[in-house]
């Protein structure tokens, strides 16, 4: 199970969170992975930059991301689909 949490703070929200998480659970639909990936909200995670904070994985080992909206499918393609 890969774990997918997006920041829905204030900034990350006005950069368009909700628009990241619709994508990644598009592609999720697309692959038929829901019993292999999670998507959550978190509040914020103190890595605002340029683009929605994204954590992968689990709160001991995280990865964190800056994923634009428009570029939210390739990062799951990129990113995601090779940790299943």
């Amino acid at each position: 199970m890969v774990k997918i949490s997006v920041c829905i703070g204030s900034a990350c929200h006005l950069k368009g969170s909700y628009n990241v998480i619709n994508a990644f659970q598009q592609s999720v639909e697309k692959h038929k992975l829901a019993d292999k990936v999670e998507i959550a909200g978190s509040f914020c995670t103190g890595h605002c930059g340029e683009n929605v904070s994204v954590l992968v994985g689990s709160n001991a080992e995280p990865a964190y991301y800056g994923v634009a909206p428009e570029e939210a499918g390739e990062f799951f393609d990129n990113v995601i689909l090779p940790m299943l």
